[in-house]
């Protein structure tokens, strides 16, 4: 089967034309300088869902969510947020709409995390216009839904890794956008502080109803926490859907070249991705 066959076949059915989506690319070419990374490449992002981009080291996924985050200008095509292009609006316009989480975010030395999470009010802030009532009450919600009021006086270089990215994630809320954007937000953090992120990315999303894009690594955790799926292989959508409607052993040989099998995740029943690697067998 060729791979553009077999893209066509794992695009899910659920999906319809009436979805409405937060953020679109429609026939774009993303490319660093002349080094062309994704050609004609068109995404939906699902308002109100908690969509996950994967796939193989190098395939794309971050590129496309610098595009979507307005930090990489298309060589070609456009890229809508909310219906309009997003060039075509300020950066302050932008960040009232869009907050992002960067990979490896890094804190201004001495900072505290109050200070820190308070940078999340620059889009609201005008010149010469002092620190007002709504701007403090942003502030501290965003630090009581991140859990991280307790540490509002501490240095931010104090705090562990998975407290300093829960501090980057309240800076993002104190922002009040509906939609956030997060790359590679559980790299470098222990197997607990991850899935304490990821509930709290599903709280945001289920409870706050916060629009999430995130690039994962981890297929198992995408598939747990994931409304909706976008597999990327060089360039290219494989497949897009809800994890349940397009996750197959033949899908994840396909993109990763890995043998697998697939159970169900007896917590979430979402699919559990299990390699087969080369495991060897104990005898007696």
């Amino acid at each position: 089967m060729t791979q553009s066959s077999f893209k066509a076949r794992c695009v899910s059915t659920s999906e319809t034309m009436t979805d409405q989506a937060a953020l679109e690319t429609k026939s774009v070419t993303l490319a660093y300088e002349q080094n062309v990374i994704a050609k004609d490449l068109s995404v939906n992002i699902p308002h109100g869902k908690f969509t996950v981009i994967v796939g193989p080291n190098g395939c794309g996924k971050s590129t496309l969510l610098r595009s979507l985050s307005r930090l990489l200008v298309p060589k070609s095509g456009e890229i809508l947020l909310n219906g309009e292009n997003i060039h075509s609006q300020s950066t302050r316009e932008v960040a009232k709409k869009l907050g992002l989480l960067p990979q490896s975010a890094i804190a201004p030395d001495g900072i505290k995390v109050i200070d820190l999470v308070s940078r999340g009010r620059f889009p609201h802030q005008k010149w010469f216009q002092p620190w007002s009532e709504a701007d403090q009450k942003a502030v501290e919600l965003a630090m009581q839904a991140t859990g991280v009021m307790d540490f509002a006086q501490l240095n931010v270089d104090q705090l562990s890794g998975g407290q300093r990215q829960r501090v980057w994630v309240a800076m993002a809320l104190a922002q009040e956008t509906s939609l956030l954007l997060l790359d590679e937000p559980t790299t470098y953090l222990d197997i607990a502080h991850q899935i304490e992120l990821m509930d709290l990315f599903q709280d945001l999303n289920r409870i706050q109803g916060h629009t999430l894009v995130a690039v994962l690594h981890d297929l198992n955790h995408a598939c747990r926490y994931a409304d909706h799926l976008i597999m990327i292989k060089s360039g290219e959508i494989i497949a897009t859907g809800s994890p349940n409607d397009i996750i197959t052993e033949t899908l994840i040989e396909a993109v990763f070249g890995l043998s697998c099998l697939i159970l169900p995740d007896p917590i979430s029943h979402t699919p559990l991705i299990i390699p087969r690697g080369r495991t060897s067998t104990a005898t007696n």
